[in-house]
């Protein structure tokens, strides 16, 4: 977590990390937005692995953490939306939830789940931002539109992701407002990354409303 939970907190983002990372390191990248009004939270995903496929190598191998594999994947799924709702409710206690705006950003594989967990959860989610990612091919959208309630998803790319193109970019936009989801794109200079001049943007954009 980042900030302070208080009464003075009127806005907080729960940030979900990429395949492979883990939670204390993703959530470096908030450091320089965290104020008084603002809260950042980074749960784990619960599967945990070595990063090398070396046995060898596993006691100097870095750890990281997966949201979901194709193993058990329905279960996977609800265990996920469960914790995340688990994990709101026991913020949203140190907060004056009433007068707090729910963010969610998810990261590459994280917006797979940050997906998931907007069109299948409880919690009161105000605005979506999958970055480097996509919704999910499986995910009815219909659900996902409801439960955002005429609130604006945000895509955020790189302009060089590796992980996408410009043809899978743009059959996801037309999916997205096909279903009558308002949606935004927004991209910046570089590849399959954070970027801190392309966050400052999708905050401030949240803080106004817009």
């Amino acid at each position: 977590m980042l900030g302070t939970p208080s009464p003075l907190v009127r806005e907080c983002w729960v940030v979900l990390h990429g395949y492979g990372q883990l939670a204390a390191r993703f959530i470096r990248n908030f450091t320089a937005a965290i104020s008084p009004q603002r809260l950042f939270v980074a749960p784990e995903a619960l599967s945990r692995f070595y990063v090398s496929s070396d046995v060898t190598a596993h006691a100097q191998s870095r750890v990281g953490a997966s949201w979901m594999t194709r193993e058990d994947r329905l279960a996977e799924i609800n265990d996920h939306v469960g914790f995340l709702d688990t994990v709101w409710t026991r913020v949203a206690d140190g907060l004056d939830s009433a007068n707090v705006k729910l963010g969610v950003l998810g990261f590459s594989q994280g917006a797979a789940t940050a997906s998931r967990w907007t069109a299948l959860g409880v919690s009161p989610v105000r605005r979506l931002v999958l970055w480097g990612g996509a919704v999910p091919d499986d995910l009815p959208l219909d659900t996902l539109r409801d439960r955002l309630s005429g609130e604006t998803l945000a895509l955020v790319m790189g302009d060089h992701d590796r992980f996408s193109s410009a043809a899978r970019l743009t059959a996801q936009l037309e999916r997205l407002r096909g279903h009558r989801i308002p949606t935004t794109l927004s991209t910046f200079v570089g590849g399959h990354r954070m970027d801190a001049a392309a966050l400052a943007r999708v905050l401030a954009d949240f803080e106004s409303g817009s």
